[in-house]
């Protein structure tokens, strides 16, 4: 497969082929349609088990609160087992987005991530995409291709918002170290998170959908009024420290 080309859908399961039958039978918003684009890419290999239900109903509330700033039109991307790679076409109904995530289940496989990178940036240069969060756990995969493939979709303006499950915030960590220069080569975000930080993910994936749908001051004014870990975000994209 050429790294320049939208990866395709392989299924080799029931539930894969399920969740891409249903999202094509979810209305796509109109060409001219002015919503925010936001690609939601998830690591769905088995490590991430244990606290997968719990992620996806926190996950869920990040769409709905998109709805109060504006518009904001979801990608679902996802990638497991023996290089499964799903992307659902472009939905705007956050209830929809939500009920088409939970079709995902966890499976045993390596990281993709260089896929998910690559997918965005073609999709990015089809149309405006404002901003992708990636949620995962390991790297597998070179560094040195997830900084290339991380530097192109950089240049092509789209930040990547990482959220390290299960991570210890220690220095020496290597996949932390590849999500933290995922998020710095895009000017995007990184953070941690574990089954004890249920509210804080749910805050930051908050603040991610209103900068998506609402743009950088739509950001600043969430973090202002709500303090905490959105500020986190609202620090991090404006390069403050």
């Amino acid at each position: 497969m050429s790294g320049n080309k939208t990866p395709t859908t392989r299924s080799s399961s029931g539930d894969v082929t399920a969740f891409l039958n249903q999202a094509a039978k979810t209305p796509v918003r109109a060409p001219g349609a002015k919503n925010g684009r936001l690609i939601f890419a998830m690591d769905a290999t088995a490590s991430r088990g244990p606290t997968w239900a719990q992620a996806m109903a926190i996950q869920s509330d990040m769409f709905k609160e998109a709805a109060t700033v504006g518009g904001l039109d979801v990608q679902l991307v996802y990638y497991r087992g023996v290089m499964d790679f799903g992307a659902s076409p472009w939905l705007g109904d956050p209830a929809r987005v939500a009920n088409l995530m939970r079709t995902v289940d966890v499976e045993g496989g390596n990281t993709q991530i260089v896929r998910v990178l690559r997918h965005a940036l073609a999709a990015s240069k089809a149309s405006k995409v404002n901003a992708m969060v990636f949620i995962g756990d390991a790297v597998e995969e070179s560094q040195d291709a997830i900084a290339d493939a991380a530097g192109q979709l950089g240049l092509q303006g789209v930040p990547v918002f990482v959220f390290h499950e299960g991570a210890f915030g220690h220095s020496s960590d290597p996949a932390g170290r590849v999500f933290r220069q995922i998020a710095r080569i895009t000017r995007g975000a990184y953070s941690t998170f574990d089954a004890n930080s249920a509210q804080q993910l749910r805050d930051l994936l908050k603040a991610v959908a209103v900068f998506a749908a609402g743009g950088r001051k739509a950001l600043e004014d969430y973090g202002a009024k709500t303090g905490g870990a959105a500020l986190q975000i609202t620090h991090q994209v404006s390069g403050k420290t």
